[in-house]
């Protein structure tokens, strides 16, 4: 049986809308109570399960985690797709961020969602959903988002952050102590976006259970302490991720095209390792394709989900899929179950020397903190 996302659970896609709300004083579905000014703080990569095994390093944060502080991120587990549906509101399948590397299929080619953009991809055209940026400077409030210089002008910051005005900062420090500044403006309402991407880097390199990983935590949370302290009575602070880490030894990464039959007729390979999406040529037939598809279910349906683009779209992965988003998604996906990661021994990059991943749907990738302070921890 394919895994579901669950409906029920609160996720990535209810909490801006809710921020906004709260702004507005308006009831929503993280029960927030009416504020002035909301920081949103997304640290890239800090799952609920490596947060908890390293709580002493975490003071600040852990002292708002609860029983309700873990909410799902959304599949899939990768930063593209996660921080649309955090600054949108909507699923992959509405957004069209539905991979890390995706088939762009006007150009005949594979397009990676956070640093591929070039002039043949209009980011409002790709991603059409208004941000909730938008949403609140059309209200009247104000709208800023902080992270490192480098991202101001991307493709992939036009495409999930318009409507914000974006404030470069180079350190973890510097990012929050920008947000406090924010916070002290006078007469003033809006939403505060505040990006933190170095876990993610250090867990891709040394893994969510390394000395450096837990450097950079107490980092962050150091700085997370002056941030709370900035806070006012009707300003409210939410920490969340956008997916969580799992670490696999290289011993435990598979090279399928070791075996014939997972790539026949497949031209171009996409997705990431824990969620491989495999893009058949358009003239390979109907009984190649059902050959392939069956190769990979009786040589990896042990250790992974495998699922057409048809089972994934009916069991909900991507959401409601609108029709231009449908040819970005696999033609046969493979979502890992086991601790392994899958790569293609003929385009072996950097990436085969990982030791972080994420991208399918282990409680260790798709389980987020979202941790409350200020005005939104008062009960």
């Amino acid at each position: 049986m394919l895994p579901a996302p669950k409906t029920d659970r609160l996720s990535l896609a209810d909490v801006m809308p809710a921020c906004l709300a709260a702004i507005s004083g308006d009831a929503n579905r993280l029960a927030l109570p009416p504020v002035d000014r909301v920081v949103v703080l997304l640290v890239d990569g800090l799952g609920s399960a490596a947060l908890k095994a390293r709580a002493g390093h975490a003071r600040a944060l852990m002292s708002a985690m609860s029983g309700s502080s873990v909410i799902d991120s959304g599949f899939p587990t990768t930063t593209a797709a996660a921080l649309a549906t955090l600054t949108t509101g909507t699923a992959p399948g509405q957004h069209g961020l539905v991979g890390y590397t995706v088939l762009d299929a006007a150009n005949g080619r594979m397009l990676k969602q956070l640093s591929g953009w070039d002039a043949l991809i209009d980011p409002v055209e790709w991603q059409p959903m208004p941000t909730v940026f938008e949403r609140a400077t059309a209200a009247g409030h104000a709208a800023v988002a902080i992270g490192p210089e480098r991202y101001r002008d991307t493709g992939f910051t036009q495409a999930v952050l318009r409507g914000a005005t974006y404030v470069g900062a180079a350190t973890i420090a510097e990012r929050l102590e920008r947000a406090a500044d924010w916070l002290r403006q006078p007469g003033m309402t809006g939403i505060a976006y505040v990006y933190v991407p170095e876990l993610d880097v250090a867990s891709h390199a040394t893994g969510a259970g390394s000395s450096e990983w837990t450097t950079w935590l107490e980092t962050l949370d150091a700085a997370v302490t002056g941030l709370i302290a900035a806070l006012g009575p009707r300003d409210g602070l939410l920490i969340t991720a956008d997916h969580g880490v799992v670490d696999i030894a290289e011993h435990n990464h598979v090279l399928f095209d070791a075996n014939p039959a997972l790539t026949d007729g497949i031209r171009f390979v996409a997705g990431e390792p824990r969620c491989l999406q495999l893009h058949f040529h358009p003239d390979a037939s109907l009984e190649q394709r059902e050959r392939t598809v069956a190769a990979w279910r009786d040589a990896e349906g042990h250790r992974a989900w495998v699922a057409t683009r048809d089972e994934a779209i009916a069991a909900g992965w991507f959401g409601d899929v609108r029709a231009d988003v449908v040819p970005r998604i696999g033609d046969l996906l493979v979502a890992a179950r086991k601790g392994i990661a899958y790569y293609d021994s003929r385009t072996l990059g950097h990436g085969h020397r990982m030791v972080g991943y994420h991208g399918s749907w282990s409680p260790a990738e798709i389980q987020v903190p979202l941790l409350r302070f200020g005005a939104f921890a008062r009960r």
